[in-house]
């Protein structure tokens, strides 16, 4: 069994560190045991799928790729952190 984390299937989070910095989106799935997550539009890579009854040509799909648990943080903390130091930088 996983460890506990600190984002869970179905939050919006921003993404604060790697090629997708600053982008945002929502948790699609966790995966507690290796620590990294499925985000909704993140990520995202390239699959051959091989010919089946659904692709009967076959095909290239893009899927979401997977992003440690380390390089996000929930939407509301760091729209909170950003208010704090907006606010930080306007005071004389």
């Amino acid at each position: 069994m996983g460890k506990a984390q600190h984002v869970n299937k179905g939050d919006d989070i921003v993404v604060i560190s790697g090629a997708e910095r600053g982008k945002r989106g929502k948790i699609i799935s966790v995966s507690g045991d290796s620590g990294r997550l499925l985000v909704e539009g993140l990520n995202l890579i390239k699959r051959h799928v091989k010919k089946s009854a659904q692709q009967p040509e076959g095909a290239i799909v893009e899927r979401e790729g997977s992003i440690h648990a380390s390089n996000v943080v929930k939407a509301d903390i760091y729209d909170a952190r950003a208010a704090k130091r907006a606010g930080a930088a306007t005071q004389p």
